[in-house]
């Protein structure tokens, strides 16, 4: 699938031609982070790290909090390495230090060596110094270390000519097991498609800041359909990953969500485009489309505005959608408008109340001996924990974001008990 690249240098995104001429400013980082994530992961790369002449980090740290981001250049220590995981970077890619010393030490689900090559020399340091080692034989040293790598034919890199085709083979069958992210030279839908039945990804970047390869495009050229229609089944999940219900998705389609962020898919019964929402108000941010494992259908996941999905005015097509979540939506729903004289109004108008049962039942938690009082007491915490994330007018995934950080985090806090806390 298309992996799209952020180069920064001096807090711009930009575009060189083979890693050292300047060849175009693509503006903020941010706005394409946005653009960029709707399709899956993203490639961020620190140029001035790389070039070992400044450091773009506080950007590229919003560009984490924004996407799912694999971040690379001028990572050169251990420690630099896990910083970034421990920012929210969902793998990184490292090169100049790919070296079994250093990986050895890291998580390998969660690392990329980059390979950059100069007619199939490894070259380093910004590829500005050759190694005189082969790729193939860098791949056999490092795969037990990495689950992916990240190579770039420096010479293609920007130049819009054509990637190489029969070298990502190659590469592809030496690090068979991993993953492999081919760059340099990608240009065309037939280039993406053809590395997708390699096995490979393709990062991309000139071929998109010019417009050449379109973003939806890119997306879908190794997407295929069994249907006489042409047409992809498209199954809607919430940010939960809970399904809404299926509808059918074409590159028209795919092409106005991805402008507009919004749920749009093809209609059988109408023959055109539908977004949905647009006469009902139950309208959809899109939040990320991916494709399934067998390049035939997609997930779109969305955050669900309105009564719900279903034109029955429910959440999904089967009814509801997930107890928590619901819970949650019900409670927060409650805010304003709480049902006259029912305890969660209380709890809502009354902070004190609700901190005071909050530390209750927490205490009746930690003192539960059974499995039956665990699970009881467990479901008042939750109850007492949804209401206070309610009277804030905050949403269940505002939490799920929380654990989700804390999830990536590679460096572990002691997690003692605070000074009396058994006292609270």
């Amino acid at each position: 699938m298309i992996v799209p690249s952020i180069d920064i240098m001096n807090g711009r995104t930009v575009q060189l031609v083979g890693g050292r001429d300047f060849e175009l400013d693509a503006g903020d980082p941010l706005a394409w982070a946005d653009r960029f994530g709707v399709v899956g992961e993203v490639a961020v790369v620190d140029l001035d790290a790389a070039l070992g002449r400044g450091s773009n980090r506080e950007i590229i740290q919003q560009v984490c909090q924004r996407c799912r981001c694999r971040v690379g250049g001028g990572i050169r220590s251990v420690e630099a390495a896990i910083a970034w995981l421990d920012a929210g970077a969902e793998s990184v890619v490292l090169g100049t230090a790919a070296r079994p010393e250093i990986l050895r030490d890291l998580p390998r689900e969660r690392v990329i060596a980059a390979l950059d090559s100069v007619n199939d020399e490894v070259v380093v340091e910004g590829w500005q110094r050759g190694t005189g080692v082969n790729v193939l034989e860098r791949i056999a040293e490092l795969k037990p270390y990495v689950h992916g790598f990240l190579v770039t034919f420096v010479e293609r890199e920007g130049r819009l000519g054509g990637t190489r085709l029969d070298a990502a083979r190659e590469i592809a069958k030496a690090a068979a097991g991993t993953r492999v992210t081919i760059a340099g030279g990608v240009t065309t839908t037939a280039e993406v498609a053809e590395l997708d039945r390699m096995g490979c990804d393709a990062q991309v970047g000139m071929a998109l800041y010019k417009g050449l390869l379109p973003l939806a495009e890119a997306f879908a050229a190794p997407l295929i359909s069994d249907r006489p229609d042409g047409l992809w089944p498209t199954v809607v999940v919430d940010e939960h990953d809970v399904a809404l219900g299926l509808v059918y998705s074409n590159l028209e389609s795919l092409r106005q969500s991805l402008a507009t962020r919004r749920g749009v898919y093809y209609s059988r019964s109408r023959q055109g485009l539908w977004t949905k929402g647009e006469t009902s108000g139950a309208t959809q941010q899109l939040l990320e489309v991916s494709a399934d494992c067998d390049r035939d259908a997609l997930r779109f996941r969305v955050r669900q505005a309105g009564a719900g999905f279903c034109h029955l005015d429910t959440r999904s097509c089967w009814g509801g959608a997930g107890i928590v979540p619901s819970l949650a939506r019900r409670l927060r729903s409650y805010r304003d408008n709480a049902p006259s004289g029912s305890y969660t109004q209380r709890l809502l108008r009354d902070p004190e109340l609700l901190r005071q049962k909050l530390l209750e039942e927490a205490r009746e938690l930690a003192a539960a001996a059974t499995a039956e009082e665990v699970v009881h007491e467990a479901a008042d915490v939750l109850y007492f924990v949804l209401a206070k994330l309610a009277a804030e007018d905050l949403a269940w995934e505002s939490l799920e974001t929380v654990l989700d950080a804390r999830r990536k985090r590679v460096s572990r806090r002691p997690g003692d008990a605070k000074p009396n806390s058994a006292n609270i």
